[in-house]
């Protein structure tokens, strides 16, 4: 999966959080938030577009992908690539640099039970 820029990212957010928008709107949105001019905003439909995490159609914006499935996609692709498919590594990793909280460990350990009691 396409790995979006950060300005990549905070323009797939504002269609994410508007959609469908027109484009005309988010040239206005993007002039607003960032500046930028229209050929900018119009490069940056054209490119997510032929990435295919958006779709133009009569200068409506949608998204093909939505937020959460791009970021699980990302985060699969991330620990697949980085700690070998291993999450149970990548979780080593994290703890060996920071210390989670009695929360987040409660939290962690119900999302294993719910997936226990999916699997079983």
């Amino acid at each position: 999966m396409y790995q979006m820029t950060e300005a990549e990212w905070k323009f797939a957010e504002i269609i994410w959080r508007k959609e469908p928008v027109g484009s005309g709107e988010l040239v206005r949105l993007c002039q607003s938030e960032f500046g930028w001019k229209k050929s900018t905003t119009y490069t940056f439909i054209k490119k997510l577009c032929e990435q295919g995490i958006f779709q133009s159609e009569n200068a409506i914006v949608t998204s093909l992908i939505d937020r959460e499935k791009y970021l699980q996609e990302q985060g699969e692709e991330f620990v697949e690539k980085t700690f070998e498919g291993s999450l149970p590594k990548m979780i080593a990793a994290f703890m060996e640099r920071k210390r989670l909280t009695r929360a987040q460990i409660e939290e962690i350990e119900k999302m294993i039970e719910d997936y226990k009691s999916e699997v079983e």
